[in-house]
């Protein structure tokens, strides 16, 4: 028995990892992850064309023009940038500062007519904002507990990057001009910036740089993985099994084997498959880490689990996909049975984020042991920041092995059945119905 489950699994696996259909499948996700992480950095960091315009200013005060000049040259506006922006490692990573040339209003100046000034902009000399300070906004006035502010006009067509740098300029210029006004120290201000560092993680493999972006984004990496190899695995499955009672070879295949044999054959033969495909992912996950010196944030215990879980997540949503292959004709046919197996496999995958955010809230421990959801928050609390204790995760390996016991109980009963019939394809009340009679 075991001999002839095993030639089955050979064929299943053999017939699927030489198809184009599966190399082509399997090298488009490598493909378009390359492509991700390589042309859109270089297209969000790339060179633009440099803003140029005029900027005018009418200031209230008299004091705050000279500043905001300074603050609007292209190398404060840079240095603001690096000092605002980290890229990996910490490295500043500023785009072309636009270069904005001030022109200065008397403060008397009415407001209004200098609005039409921004709409008579050309290509050649275009206008991009009017700067209002009020009166009041360096020294407060008439026992106001609040400094005054600013108003800014900007023409039709300024992106936002643009006015964000008028609006960090002239936020300078009116700190730097209070301070003086105030008689302090320029330093002031800088003394109440504190600048965050990255967190320095200290482990047995010795210190790495915490990546915030990475951790909370390993619960959802870990969820995709485990939600890519089953469903790798159960859709082809559930097609081929369709296809080979569709073209009577499935009878052929009863001649030599018996039915539990033939749906544990093909069973298997699609883990290894799921098990290649996993294997290559986790393997380009490694490798990637490895070439940004992050792999010390991985925990190599952490991969044991995900294959665990996914051994017990196959055998669960597996065997469902295959009693629906067994059941039906045609693959259109099988679309209304997918449909609730499909949607308890995609809840468990969209709350694994959520669940990894949240790892030891009330919700995220019961939904641990609830089948089939268990696997899944699992893993998703095991990649957090504040996994649980190994006896948890264990106990969600026992449940979810028990979980899986009783799908494929219930697929081998079904496969048994159907597996020869021919007609309308059944219901859900009548798997079961078909589930309860054998």
């Amino acid at each position: 028995m075991i001999h002839r489950i095993g030639l089955v699994a050979k064929r299943e696996f053999v017939v699927t990892v030489s198809s184009k259909g599966f190399l082509i499948g399997l090298l488009i996700m490598p493909a378009l992850a390359v492509l991700f992480f390589t042309l859109v950095p270089r297209i969000l960091g790339g060179t633009t064309p440099q803003v140029r315009g005029d900027v005018e200013v009418i200031d209230g005060t008299g004091q705050v023009v000279e500043e905001l000049r300074a603050a609007l040259a292209p190398a404060a506006i840079t240095a603001r940038a690096n000092a605002n922006t980290r890229g990996p490692g910490g490295a500043a990573q500023a785009r072309t500062p636009p270069d904005l040339k001030l022109i200065e209003r008397p403060r008397e100046t009415s407001v209004d007519p200098e609005k039409n000034w921004l709409t008579a902009g050309t290509k050649e000399q275009p206008r991009i904002a009017l700067v209002v300070i009020h009166p009041d906004a360096v020294e407060r006035g008439g026992g106001k507990p609040d400094f005054g502010g600013y108003d800014l006009y900007v023409a039709n067509g300024v992106n936002d990057a643009t006015e964000s740098v008028i609006y960090d300029s002239v936020r300078q210029a009116l700190v730097t001009t209070r301070l003086r006004a105030k008689g302090l120290e320029l330093a002031t201000e800088a003394a109440m910036q504190v600048p965050r560092p990255n967190a320095v993680v200290v482990s047995a493999a010795g210190k790495q740089t915490r990546r915030q972006g990475f951790s909370r984004a390993l619960p959802f990496i870990c969820g995709l993985l485990l939600f890519i190899g089953v469903i790798t695995g159960g859709q082809t499955l559930m097609t081929s099994t369709v296809e080979e009672k569709s073209n009577r070879i499935v009878e052929v295949l009863l001649a030599a084997v018996s039915p539990v044999e033939l749906m544990w054959g093909k069973l298997l033969g699609q883990l290894g498959v799921g098990l290649v495909v996993m294997s290559i992912y986790i393997g380009l996950g490694v490798l990637g880490l490895t070439q940004f010196a992050m792999l010390g944030l991985l925990e190599p215990q952490l991969i044991v689990y995900l294959f665990a879980f996914y051994l017990v997540t196959y055998l669960m949503f597996g065997s469902l996909m295959l009693s629906v292959g067994a059941a039906v004709n045609q693959v259109a046919d099988a679309q209304s049975l997918m449909g609730p197996i499909m949607l308890l496999l995609l809840t468990p995958y969209i709350l694994a984020p959520i669940i990894g955010q949240a790892p030891n809230s009330t919700f995220s421990v019961v939904v641990s042991f609830i089948p089939p959801v268990n696997t899944f928050a699992m893993l998703a609390r095991l990649a957090s920041d504040t996994p649980p204790p190994a006896w948890q995760a264990l106990l969600t390996i026992v449940i979810g092995l028990a979980g899986a016991a009783v799908c494929v109980w219930f697929a081998a009963r079904i496969f048994r059945i159907s597996l020869l019939l021919h007609g309308k394809p059944p219901n859900i009340a009548t798997l079961i119905r078909w589930a309860r009679m054998s």
